[in-house]
């Protein structure tokens, strides 16, 4: 199979039986402010916001909690597991995130490196078959190997989510060679791109390869003007799709008239 023939989703993003209309997923940290954060998400169309769990203050919902600011009306929350740097850890986080009432759909993180941030492969394996036993929706933050992401959905992830670049890099997407193959080899659950986007051609691009979203946080939240870069990554996203879907045209070494010579009026 390749890219170009992944099923059509036109219908949108599902994920644990849910069926989202936006693919853009957006992170709530490091905005200049919870009202800035607010006006971001409503102006990028998502409908999913993933919060950090170790990095919230659950005690405080009512009393000025991030979670206050996050209108569950509006948006589902996806719980994620960064700081974690072992399975145990990572599979206590998220099993608080629960007991906590947000929602048993997780954002599974192990990091590996403290200053790449890449994964830790073997514990995020290791993490994720303990939480598909006990219920949970994993959906899993990887590198782009293509084997250790047809372990996780064999483990029973319900998304590979493959670094584009390093979080917060902004540098895009690297290693389009090893997307593809994901693309080509992994077709019955989503591929979300997740870290590394810094702006609207990035998100782009990576849903005209036809990755079925992208998450984000670093390329909103760090924009000098979050709220209209917010705006863009959601028609990116959105526009990126639509052209997946209708197809682009082979690309050519020479050009070829718009007007072919045989459909001349003499």
């Amino acid at each position: 199979m390749t890219p170009e023939s992944r099923p059509s989703a036109l219908g949108g993003l599902t994920l644990g039986g849910t069926t989202f209309r936006s693919r853009l997923i957006l992170g709530t940290g490091k905005y200049p402010s919870e009202r800035i954060m607010q006006e971001a998400l409503k102006a990028s169309g998502t409908e999913i916001v993933t919060v950090a769990v170790r990095r919230v203050e659950l005690s405080a919902r009512g009393r000025g909690s991030l979670l206050d600011f996050i209108d569950p009306a509006r948006y589902s929350l996806l719980p994620n597991t960064a700081g974690c740097t072992t399975a145990d850890e990572a599979v206590r986080t998220a099993r608080l995130a629960r007991e906590a009432g947000l929602s048993s759909l997780i954002k599974l993180e192990v990091i590996g490196d403290s200053k790449t941030l890449f994964p830790d492969l073997e514990g995020l394996l290791l993490a994720t078959r303990i939480l598909v036993r006990e219920g949970f929706t994993v959906l899993p933050y990887t590198s782009d190997d293509l084997v250790t992401a047809k372990k996780l959905r064999d483990a029973g992830a319900v998304a590979i989510m493959p670094l584009g670049a390093p979080i917060g890099s902004g540098l895009g997407i690297q290693n389009r060679t090893h997307l593809r193959i994901l693309l080509q080899e992994i077709s019955d659950i989503p591929i979300i791109v997740d870290a590394g986007v810094g702006t609207a051609s990035d998100a782009a691009i990576a849903m005209e390869m036809g990755c079925d979203g992208v998450l984000m946080n670093t390329g909103v939240a760090g924009a000098r003007d979050p709220v209209r870069m917010a705006r863009a990554m959601g028609l990116a996203v959105e526009a990126g799709r639509l052209a997946y879907e209708a197809g682009r045209i082979p690309k050519k070494l020479y050009a070829s008239a718009s007007s072919p010579e045989d459909q001349r009026i003499e």
